[in-house]
């Protein structure tokens, strides 16, 4: 039988501020981590979470990957930053979309500008997109699997979801897992500004008949995951637990949703399954639902099918009508505020809802967060990534 999955720490980076909590707490108060149509990082000072040198020699979404892993694990209460396991049985898996595209751009700029013999001999080990998992593994000891996901806005659940199989196969005892990205530059902007996915009014309501394209943000999530057996016998404290986890591909479209979300419905269900989880049984269903109208009418359609009758019962909403879309970071991101909502029984709201579009006809709780109500001891949520490249990864959790 699998090993069963607890969460025993959270840490995040967001447009919101440093902190988990602050995520979720921030969110149900209705602010805004939007201005000028992007979702930056605003409050982020890398040289006070890292000191100067370790700022120095990571890119940006790479610190924000350390810093939320700090908080993660000083939050599963890991003495001294040190696993509480041995070494060798603690992985880390951190996803992300694209890496270090700054470094990239910035290093492409002195080799034009001014010669190959003036590029950082730090550029390949900045801008790889495994230098996520290589710095938080080396900070904490983590001497297990460690690797990264590249699964553009799937990323972070896909990591989350390959680090509670491997806890699950007996692979390891505990993983630190999470998604982290820093899109803000000048050839993101610009590339994703000249395939029409961004927002031209630099406003992301999801679901929204007025949605016109998601907003760009950065940041990172991190979760300890642990072995509930090993977890419950070191007295750890637990946030929730991981019960499901389903990943499929559309092979449909590089950029675009099946409009049909046959790829969506099976994820969907998969992670159910996986959970042992009726659809009847879910209390919040946190969306991928990015503000693009392709996307958020798809998400709309899987919905309905994976979950019948049930899916009009069941408060939907979407964190990136607060903190933008975080690309690789945002599966993590969504799963620690999906976590929080089940712990405070409260979903928190779709912002800048108000115009119904026909057809998108859930729960999308407009405007103001709302109490969850459970009947069965435990509140049990979803959350839901998909990708470009037809990626899609769903985690049901219970906290």
């Amino acid at each position: 039988m699998p090993r069963r999955v607890l969460i025993t720490g959270a840490g995040a980076v967001t447009p919101l501020g440093s902190g988990a909590r602050t995520l979720f707490e921030r969110w149900c108060a209705g602010e805004l981590g939007i201005a000028g149509g992007e979702a930056a990082c605003a409050e982020f000072d890398p040289t006070d979470a890292l000191g100067t040198k370790l700022a120095r020699r990571t890119d940006r979404f790479a610190q924000f990957a350390l810093a939320a892993s700090d908080e993660a694990i000083a939050h599963a209460g890991w003495d001294g930053g040190e696993p509480p396991y041995e070494s060798a049985r603690v992985g880390c898996v951190i996803g992300t979309g694209i890496g270090g595209i700054g470094t990239i751009e910035a290093q492409q700029d002195i080799l034009r500008d001014r010669g190959a013999n003036r590029v950082s001999p730090l550029a390949v080990p900045l801008l790889m997109a495994n230098a996520g998992s290589g710095v938080v593994a080396m900070r904490h000891g983590l001497r297990g699997q460690s690797y990264s996901v590249a699964s553009a806005c799937a990323a972070g659940a896909h990591a989350i979801g390959a680090a509670a199989r491997m806890i699950q196969a007996g692979d390891a005892d505990a993983v630190v897992a999470g998604g982290a990205e820093a899109p803000l530059t000048s050839l993101a902007r610009a590339g994703f500004a000249a395939m029409g996915a961004t927002s031209e009014s630099g406003i992301s309501r999801p679901f929204d008949a007025r949605r016109d394209g998601f907003v760009m943000g950065e940041g990172a999530g991190v979760l300890v995951l642990e072995d509930a057996a090993l977890a419950e016998d070191r007295g750890a404290r637990v946030l929730g637990e991981v019960l499901g986890y389903g990943a499929s591909s559309d092979a449909y479209h590089l950029t675009a949703p099946d409009p049909d979300a046959a790829g969506a419905v099976r994820a969907i269900r998969d992670a159910l399954h996986d959970a042992g989880v009726e659809p009847h049984e879910l209390d919040y269903v946190n969306a991928h639902g990015t503000s693009t109208p392709l996307n958020d009418r798809a998400e709309t359609v899987a919905l309905h099918h994976a979950l019948g009758d049930s899916a009009r019962d069941v408060p939907v909403s979407s964190a990136k009508s607060t903190i933008g879309h975080l690309l690789g970071a945002a599966g993590a991101v969504e799963a620690i505020a999906t976590l929080y909502a089940l712990r405070e029984r409260l979903a928190p709201p779709t912002l800048g809802f108000e115009e119904r579009e026909e057809g998108l006809d859930l729960d999308y709780v407009p405007q103001k967060a709302r109490p969850i109500t459970t009947a069965n001891g435990r509140a049990i949520g979803m959350s839901n990534s998909f990708g470009f490249g037809g990626h899609n990864a769903v985690l049901v959790l219970a906290a």
